[in-house]
């Protein structure tokens, strides 16, 4: 054992570390509902790609039909996972007591994103985004900030949930 090693086991040992308890994984208290509702335009958009692909009987339209597949279901995935954080993470009871749809608002948003891994259906990805989006408002309205639904500027169209701030 050289001389370092020595010397960083007798401070572990004299000054063991102290177990610290946070509500996230790292405790920085920065949340915001953005990432999924772009991961959610992520989603129809890759739905109106692969709509647009027509009859797949040429080897470059399937390898683009996969490639678009893998990225929905990725952006499925990110939605979920923000959704997941948001509710795990952020809301507390009184948000619920607050917000009574909120449990269900959720549960119902992350079953969508199921929904949307499986299937190619633009009409389950228009209303995830939906859901996503009242989650959003939900969320500012926590923090007591007003929201506005502004043009997204994708090739998904529709909107995002923004706080108005200042």
């Amino acid at each position: 054992m050289s001389l370092v090693d020595r010397m960083i086991a007798a401070a572990q040992r004299t000054l063991p570390a102290e177990e610290a308890a946070a509500h996230c994984d790292v405790p920085c208290g920065i949340y915001d509902p953005h990432a999924a509702q772009i991961a959610a335009h992520t989603v129809i958009r890759m739905c109106d790609l692969i709509e647009g692909l027509g009859e797949l009987n040429e080897t470059a339209k399937l390898h683009t039909f996969s490639r678009h597949v893998a990225v929905k279901e990725e952006h499925a995935k990110i939605a979920e996972h923000e959704i997941i954080i948001l509710w795990t993470d952020y809301f507390r009871p009184e948000h619920a007591e607050q917000h009574k749809n909120l449990h269900d608002l959720v549960w119902k948003t992350c079953k969508l994103t199921s929904t949307v891994k499986q299937q190619i259906n633009k009409q389950a990805a228009l209303d995830l985004l939906a859901g996503i989006q009242q989650i959003a408002e939900i969320f500012w309205a926590t923090k007591n900030v007003q929201t506005k639904r502004v043009p997204s500027g994708q090739p998904s169209g529709g909107e995002i949930v923004q706080p108005v701030l200042g």
